[in-house]
């Protein structure tokens, strides 16, 4: 059985490595030089008392932190999403910049937070942003909950394992200037995680292996659940 400690060395790899993003998309193709800086946070640690209960490639009490968008937001309503935002002129970077945001949004303790490195920057042209993933584990869990329900509703832990669970894969389906694109998915507790949060999530996975052989043909819509 995979135990966290190998997830965590894992995750630093990947940082320290690199990676290429879904360049087949058309959001990968903007141009990026009118895009504002932003930063999230792809909080890994462990559950504090529900496992997953199902095996596979990692630790059964992996999960990763995330929080639904308010409904009233701009762009990006109502999706589930990392904590993350914009850069602050007083950020010293995207890694200072995430944790600040998932302070703010979560209320998480960012001494129990390790950064573990950034992946490179994703365009998300439809908010006008050039978004740096940062991973990070979670040294000491702390309570979170939305702080600003103005720009969150709520905040929970999801099991890797469940997202990984072939039952749980599936794809969106969006039409780009007359032409159809698929983008990954995931159907968990209840919810639907797809855009740039599945698109990050589901990438990682592949380059880190953890992924396991799924129905790519599965569409879904994200009012499906």
């Amino acid at each position: 059985m995979p135990v966290a400690a190998d997830a965590r060395a894992e995750l630093i790899a990947l940082c320290e490595r690199g990676l290429e993003w879904h360049p087949e998309l058309p959001k990968n193709r903007a141009d990026v030089s009118a895009l504002r800086p932003a930063a999230v946070l792809v909080l890994f640690g462990v559950l504090d008392a529900v496992p997953s209960d199902t095996g596979g490639t990692v630790p059964r009490d992996l999960d990763v932190l995330l929080l639904r968008r308010a409904a009233t937001l701009g762009s990006h309503a109502g999706q589930i999403a990392f904590p993350g935002g914009r850069l602050e002129a007083s950020d010293a970077g995207p890694v200072a910049g995430a944790v600040r945001e998932a302070r703010e949004e979560t209320g998480v303790d960012v001494d129990g937070i390790e950064p573990l490195g950034t992946l490179p920057p994703m365009p998300v042209p439809v908010s006008n942003h050039l978004v740096t993933p940062v991973p990070a584990w979670w040294t000491r869990p702390s309570e979170v909950a939305a702080v600003d329900h103005d720009e969150s509703v709520e905040v929970f832990r999801v099991p890797v394992g469940e997202m990984l669970d072939r039952a749980n894969r599936a794809n969106t389906e969006h039409v780009f200037s007359g032409r159809a694109y698929r983008s990954p998915a995931f159907t968990v507790s209840g919810r639907i995680v797809w855009g740039f949060t599945a698109l990050v999530l589901s990438r990682m996975f592949d380059e880190l292996r953890w992924a396991e052989p799924w129905n790519h043909d599965r569409i879904v819509e994200p009012d499906d659940l």
